[in-house]
């Protein structure tokens, strides 16, 4: 075929025609190919085709070599060509061998065309699927690890998709649903496997479907199975019709939701309800109506008494087990429609339904009895009190009252209790609501009285029997009150001691007793009283030896007076606290000392200086015997011990005169001289130091 024609067909079925030589340079170039080789043909004569091609991209060069090599046509064969714009351009071109007559090889000709559009269509369509694939993947690893079971179902209620979880969630078996399945005939399958609690059916389950999905808003709908699981499923719809629905099991979620509730209303130590859910209850018990026996609602609160010794001697651990053994008696011993509850720390309430106030008298004295009976907690045996306090719910057609204001009054009826000696049972009266009331006042006007420096001290003088000289003084706070004039310390010091004022009035006390006592010569001491409270702060040893620095006064000539009760509490610490105390030169006596149950116990365990034996035993002293016989054991035992004696209370001349026989070293009472305020004590304390071998009651005179 001529050239020429050759041409004509390239235009026709291809973009240009080509020929090359035995050394595959190219002879011959279709006009037509400048347009798209971007360089006019002629520059490409005598170049051979490999070095047109894109560096990096010679892939399918090698079939190109081997078919020149072996002189065999080829045909659709692509290479990348190196445009001069930088660019590269796909070609395809097909060629075929030339021969002379004799037959040697001449070179090739053939066609070539641009493909560049359709491998770029090709490679993004390849790109799009290896996407798609990947997306694929993606949704399906999704899918399968979704901790939610999830169905996608179209606009005919057919299954679409589903995953793995789905089948978990309901225990059903990999053949169990197929595509195309409606899901009606899915709910039909769960229901006869018995996957559903009892009594669901099948339009149950379908109706709370349609019902979701046309509701506004999503809205999750519980399905209870019936192994006790409970699953939420919330449907999405999809645009065109269809829903998804996801599957959730919150079972374990709602175990630990009702265990935040319950914990929220209950005692986390006892598991008893505690205040807020006594509340609760006690306002439905008023508001219940009643008719019939126990038409009264009783509201009893309890508190342990001896209960923070326990705690202390052997451990909260012990303490703990003590007070779940309590909730236990009190659980035991009331009816099954009582409540017990725990209020916090070693307080309980119980509310219960009785006739009348002997119905509830009795119910708190048999609780007071139950709890009183010793424990044996871990090895140790225990023994505790309690005391109760009671309210009453008027009778149907009195006054409406309410819980908050029955827990109130029984509060108040319990604090009489506890006044009262404790153990027992008190049953509010309007008359406690009032002495609240002046409680509450005095504690007030106490308040204002430290922060207005209302308080002074007054000092009683310590004789010693030896010289009849005045060795020192015990300091005595009084209140002096704007209107009420001097306030007895037996009215205020319980209430500072229940407040905490007493640890404030008590530093107060210290440093003005320091500061009076140094302007005094240096033969006389000064005694304080410290309070058990007083002790147990921490900042006490500082407060003392504050009050010292502050006044120049000696460490000897102070004396601190302890009871009984402060090594009853922390016994260890208020012990390391005294000797502390001791070790800077201050004195430790014991006040009271025979009132208690372990004083001797306590000689033991600490070297006291002084031992005060209690008023009690002088005061019938003279007339028996067995009170001067106490008083003569306790001085012999002091003796042995190398501590000092003082009695108290002294008032009368037989009593004197028995005191002095029975060889007690100091004394202190009316006898000699009441507690008088500073500067009267300052002239008799004058009078006793210059007046030598004179009587010191005489001073007093």
């Amino acid at each position: 075929m001529p050239l020429n024609d050759l041409e004509e067909l390239a235009r026709i079925a291809f973009d240009w025609f080509w020929t090359t030589d035995a050394e595959d340079c190219f002879r011959y170039l279709s006009p037509g190919a400048e347009r798209l080789l971007g360089c006019p043909p002629e520059s490409l004569i005598g170049r051979a085709r490999e070095t047109l091609a894109c560096p990096g991209e010679e892939a399918s060069l090698p079939q190109y070599r081997a078919a020149i090599a072996a002189r065999r046509p080829f045909r659709d064969l692509t290479y990348v060509y190196r445009h001069p714009d930088g660019m590269p351009r796909w070609f395809e071109i097909s060629g075929r061998p030339l021969f002379t007559p004799e037959g040697d090889f001449l070179g090739y000709q053939g066609v070539g065309s641009d493909v560049t559009e359709q491998h770029r269509t090709r490679r993004a369509l390849v790109e799009a699927h290896a996407q798609l694939s990947e997306q694929n993947r993606r949704f399906d690893a999704a899918l399968e690890n979704m901790t939610h079971g999830l169905c996608m179902f179209d606009a005919e209620q057919r299954l679409l998709v589903w995953n793995r979880r789905y089948l978990e969630i309901f225990g059903l078996s990999e053949d169990a649903v197929h595509v195309g399945m409606s899901q009606r005939a899915i709910i039909e399958t769960l229901v006869a496997l018995g996957r559903y609690k009892r009594g669901a059916t099948v339009d149950a389950i379908s109706e709370g479907t349609r019902t979701s999905l046309t509701e506004d808003g999503l809205k999750s709908v519980l399905r209870e199975l019936a192994d006790g699981r409970v699953i939420a499923v919330t449907h999405r719809p999809m645009d065109g019709g269809g829903w998804v629905a996801t599957f959730e099991d919150i079972t374990e979620r709602r175990r630990n939701e009702a265990r935040i509730i319950h914990m929220a209303r209950h005692d986390g130590l006892t598991d008893l309800p505690n205040r807020t859910r006594l509340r609760e209850i006690g306002a439905e018990l008023i508001e219940m109506p009643s008719t019939g026996a126990g038409a009264r609602v009783a509201v009893l609160c309890l508190d342990l008494d001896r209960f923070k010794p326990v705690n202390d001697s052997f451990g909260h651990a012990v303490g703990d087990c003590l007070l779940r053994a309590v909730a236990e008696r009190l659980r035991g011993h009331v009816r099954g429609h009582d409540v017990v509850a725990r209020l916090g720390g070693d307080e309980f309430a119980v509310i219960s339904r009785v006739e009348d106030a002997a119905g509830a008298t009795g119910l708190a004295e048999r609780l007071i009895a139950v709890v009183a009976a010793p424990y044996l907690l871990d090895g140790v045996t225990v023994e505790i009190g309690m005391s109760a306090g009671i309210a009453l719910a008027e009778a149907e057609g009195g006054v409406p009252q309410d819980i908050e204001r029955l827990l109130k009054e029984a509060d108040m009826a319990l604090y009489e209790a506890k006044a009262g000696g404790r153990g027992t049972a008190r049953l509010f009266e309007p008359q406690m609501d009032e002495t609240l009331r002046e409680r509450l006042g005095l504690e007030r006007e106490l308040r204002e009285a430290l922060a207005q420096n209302r308080f002074e001290l007054h000092y009683q003088p310590l004789v010693d029997l030896s010289d009849n000289r005045i060795t020192g003084v015990e300091a005595l706070v009084r209140w002096r009150h704007p209107e009420r004039g001097l306030v007895s310390p037996a009215v205020f010091i319980p209430l500072a001691e229940e407040t905490g004022l007493i640890v404030s009035i008590g530093e107060w006390v210290l440093r003005q007793a320091c500061r009076d006592a140094a302007a005094w010569h240096d033969g006389i001491s000064v005694a304080v009283n410290v309070s058990p409270l007083q002790l147990r702060h921490r900042g006490f040893v500082q407060s003392v030896l504050s009050a010292l620095a502050m006044s120049g006064l000696k460490a000897s000539r102070l004396e601190l007076e302890i009871t009984e009760s402060v090594l009853l509490d922390d016994t260890e610490m208020n012990l390391e606290t005294l000797h502390t105390l001791r070790k800077l030169g201050v004195r430790i006596s014991m006040d009271d000392f025979g009132t208690g149950y372990s004083s001797i116990s306590y000689l033991r365990r600490f070297p006291f200086d002084k031992i005060k034996i209690d008023r009690s035993f002088v005061r019938d002293c003279a007339a028996q015997s067995e009170a001067g016989a106490i008083i003569r054991a306790i001085v012999s035992l002091g003796a042995s011990l190398g501590i000092t004696t003082l009695v108290e209370g002294v008032e009368t001349e037989p009593q004197l005169a028995t005191i002095r026989a029975e060889g007690a070293q100091e004394v202190q009472g009316y006898l000699f001289s009441p507690p008088r305020p500073v500067h009267e004590i300052a002239v008799l304390l004058e009078a006793g130091s210059a007046s030598e071998g004179r009587p010191a009651r005489t001073l007093a005179a």
